[in-house]
């Protein structure tokens, strides 16, 4: 071998490799210890209506091991998500000891059950109610995962039921997929299931249409509408029903 040089030389470059990879592991090392690489600052940016150092504080900092360049950013996310109203949070190193988080809040759109938030994207989420004003929001309810269709259903009564001066102040899917609406003027609409596509929008149009006459006859009485009879509908006005069917109101006992 010694009597070899290209065997010789080979040995020599292994060596000299291994030697600068010593170097640099130790070199990497030192800097990962400097104390000027201590991470000093966390900077949130972004939608922080809802979050405060003392949230971030109990949450986050107590979570942040390392330094620079040794930090998890993946259990930063994590941490950060696990903070009431944060749907999202990217995390990024900034020269040479600090950390930026942008946050994406949840965007509350209603009451979902009894304790819960839904967004306007249809996630349902935690959050404490005190943060937002509970009264004003909308009310939902529905089986486990119909969240997004009963958002979108939301926003189909607000277009369909603008016509009668209303807005829906309580969306209900029940377990067997019927619709029931209550209304901000008092009244409670039942739909019914979908047939097809079409079957809740035609049902509400029918009450559209009559409204006038309806308007005209009972005023603001009107306390229950049934939309689910198939050439017309039912209602109650102060303790008396009626069936109107091809605009002839039939009257019956309270």
């Amino acid at each position: 071998m010694w009597n070899n040089p290209r065997q010789l030389n080979i040995i020599a470059s292994a060596m000299y490799a291994g030697l600068i990879a010593i170097m640099l592991a130790g070199t990497g090392l030192w800097l990962q210890q400097w104390p000027a690489f201590a991470l000093r600052t966390l900077y949130l940016t972004g939608d922080i209506k809802h979050i405060n150092r003392q949230i971030v504080r109990q949450n986050v900092l107590g979570r942040l091991h390392g330094n620079f360049f040794t930090v998890d950013l993946d259990k930063m996310r994590a941490a950060f998500e696990q903070i009431p109203w944060v749907r999202q949070v990217s995390v990024r190193r900034v020269w040479p000891n600090a950390l930026v988080a942008k946050l994406e809040e949840y965007q509350p759109l209603g009451i979902w059950g009894n304790n819960q938030l839904v967004s306007v994207n249809g996630e349902v989420f935690t959050a404490n109610q005190d943060d937002v004003d509970a009264k004003k929001l909308p009310i939902f309810s529905g089986p486990m995962g119909s969240e997004y269709k009963v958002v979108a259903r939301y926003h189909d009564f607000q277009k369909w039921f603008k016509a009668i001066g209303a807005k829906p102040k309580e969306v209900i899917l029940s377990p067997r997929y019927a619709w029931t609406v209550r209304l901000t003027n008092g009244m409670q609409v039942e739909l019914g299931r979908e047939r097809n596509k079409d079957t809740l929008a035609s049902r509400a149009r029918r009450l559209v249409v009559a409204w006038p006459m309806v308007m005209q006859r009972w005023g603001n009485d009107i306390e229950y509408v049934d939309l689910r009879y198939p050439n017309g509908f039912a209602l109650r006005a102060k303790k008396m029903r009626f069936i109107l069917d091809d605009s002839k109101v039939k009257k019956l006992r309270p």
